[in-house]
């Protein structure tokens, strides 16, 4: 195998930033034997490993993460822990019925799973949260994509509650949106915070081992041992043994030789703005630690938080395909204007609030929306390709792979079926060509939903 090159995170993610410092685990120095390695320290990888440890106590389990815990991906997003669909490949979110009440059942597993975490590690209570989201429309486009999400949601037997403008304002302070469609379901995570208490409560199992800043640059099979298929990892400084192998990289899982041509790397970007004064809070009325998805799947989310690092309002918007996996500079300044328009158009009472970070976050997409899951090769399995909901899908896809490499069948997440495998790409210079120009016109087509 070529060694394998590591893209770059585009900017530094507010939501790492506002937190205390905290101690971060050594990187691998020596060359070690462990009976399941997970590769990624993301949802996938941490939640892979959580479970590995509640199946078997005696196996001894080493995680590698190539930057520190809460840098990659998985503290990059919104931090909307959703229980519905959230097919974002589609202009309303949602699919078939049965796919839908299928991928509920999973993502709300997921969420179990992310609370009973929360409980055992004794997290701090903004880790997550069980506040419900917000499709807010700001337009009658919007409005009636609501509306028939709403019917959506009555034929899955789904609760939730349409707020009008006066009840969005009630809510956010602003004047902003015609009307919002709540469901109680959603977990709302600070995704660093989280994640890395999930990390950090992870190592304490004796038999579990993390090391940070710890890139894989090779994945080659070393032989037998016991009839087993051994894989070697290998670090910059290190090395580790193991037969079985998990992948929790998300897209990257193309650069070790699996779902060649299948997946999708799309960067989402965001803003956090500095921390509001008390007179700023005041002004802005409403209330505190909301979140809003757009109703075009094109338009803005926005949260306002408190508590580490203080009140603040996070605004995410734009998207660019990127098979490089690399995001440019001029794109990242582009989303952060866009970010600061969205801002200042829905925010005037805060003209003197500024984005203090921007930062943008790699999401990996199936033409097919499905995972890029199961055994790959003896002893490697692939958790993997979470089609933009990183926290949810993610968490389930580590269960679910935890529990099929030890032979635990469905145990935790019992209605999921294993799935169709990623459909194949058109050539990379067709897709950049029409993925790119259909965002930039479903972002125009967005408006004021932006």
């Amino acid at each position: 195998m070529n060694q394998i090159k590591l893209p770059k995170n585009p900017g530094d993610t507010g939501w790492k930033e506002i937190l205390p410092k905290r101690k971060v685990n050594p990187k691998l120095s020596d060359h070690i034997n462990a009976d399941y390695l997970i590769i990624g320290g993301g949802f996938a990888g941490l939640s892979a490993a959580r479970r590995l440890n509640q199946i078997n106590k005696e196996a001894t389990i080493v995680l590698l993460e190539a930057c520190e815990i809460g840098e990659g991906p998985a503290g990059r997003n919104s931090g909307f822990m959703i229980d519905l669909p959230h097919n974002l490949a589609s202009d309303d979110y949602v699919g078939s019925l049965d796919k839908d009440r299928e991928q509920t059942l999973i993502n709300r597993s997921a969420i179990e799973f992310a609370k009973s975490a929360s409980k055992e590690y004794e997290m701090p209570a903004e880790a997550i949260q069980l506040v419900g989201k917000t499709n807010a429309a700001a337009t009658p486009k919007g409005m009636k994509f609501n509306t028939e999400y709403a019917k959506h949601l009555d034929k899955t037997s789904e609760s939730y509650k349409m707020l009008d403008a006066k009840e969005m304002k009630e809510l956010t302070g602003i004047d902003y949106y015609l009307n919002g469609l709540w469901t109680p379901g959603t977990a709302m995570l600070q995704p660093a915070l989280y994640i890395q208490s999930l990390a950090d409560g992870v190592s304490k199992s004796p038999n579990t081992t993390i090391y940070e800043n710890s890139p894989v640059i090779s994945l080659e099979e070393e032989g037998m041992h016991d009839g087993q298929k051994v894989w070697k990892a290998k670090t910059n400084l290190g090395s580790i043994s193991s037969p079985k192998v998990i992948l929790a990289v998300n897209g990257l899982v193309e650069k070790f030789g699996y779902f060649q041509n299948r997946l999708m790397t799309i960067f989402t970007y965001s803003s956090l703005s500095r921390e509001l004064t008390s007179e700023e809070s005041n002004m802005l009325g409403g209330t505190q630690d909301w979140g809003l998805t757009s109703a075009d799947a094109m338009g803005s989310s926005v949260r306002r938080i408190s508590g580490m690092g203080g009140n603040r309002i996070l605004v995410r918007n734009r998207w660019s395909y990127n098979p490089s996996m690399e995001a440019s500079d001029s794109f990242m300044n582009s989303a952060a204007n866009s970010h600061n328009e969205s801002f200042k158009a829905r925010f005037p009472m805060l003209d003197k609030v500024s984005m203090q970070f921007s930062w943008g976050g790699r999401l990996c997409l199936s033409l097919n929306n499905v995972f890029a899951q199961g055994e790959v090769d003896e002893g490697i399995y692939s958790a993997c390709c979470q089609n933009g909901l990183g926290t949810a899908k993610g968490t389930a896809i580590g269960i679910i792979t935890a529990e099929k490499i030890t032979g635990t069948i469905n145990s935790l997440v019992p209605d999921f079926i294993n799935e169709e495998v990623p459909k194949k790409l058109m050539p990379k210079p067709i897709m950049w060509l029409g993925v790119n120009s259909y965002m930039r016109w479903k972002e125009l087509m967005a408006g004021k939903e932006k």
